[in-house]
């Protein structure tokens, strides 16, 4: 910065900083909402099921798929089998638990889009909800 050497220059230096220093000032205002919107909870549930639903991370390909795929095979399983003593059912639930679990795993993409799918139909209810009250 030069020298000042007049009062009109020493005005004008003033007013580019107090001009500098509102700008900022709204700058901050801005950012601070932006954060304060990022980190509320809903935002960060919102956040991270979409980092999970739509990332393709190893997360979600090596641990999060083949627990969905066994426990869908494991429910069908329960289904067909339940408590029975029946071997014919138990022998028809284990078989349905399989191939459940093998066409889950082998369709990781499917499977990703149809949570998708679910996670989009709850918050849209949700928002939908809060904007009509």
């Amino acid at each position: 910065m030069k020298n000042i050497t007049s009062t009109a220059e020493l005005k004008n230096a003033i007013l580019l900083i107090e001009a500098k220093r509102d700008f900022n000032g709204q700058l901050l205002k801005v950012q601070f909402n932006q954060a304060y919107e990022r980190f509320k909870p809903v935002n960060l549930l919102r956040s991270a099921m979409n980092d999970v639903t739509s990332s393709h991370s190893t997360i979600v390909d090596n641990i999060v798929i083949p627990a969905i795929g066994i426990g869908a095979g494991y429910l069908s399983k329960k289904i067909v089998a339940g408590s029975s003593d029946n071997k014919y059912r138990i022998l028809i639930g284990s078989i349905l638990q399989s191939e459940v679990t093998t066409l889950i795993v082998q369709n990781p993409d499917a499977i990703k889009a149809f949570g998708q799918y679910i996670f989009r139909l709850i918050f849209r209810k949700k928002d939908i909800n809060s904007q009509n009250h």
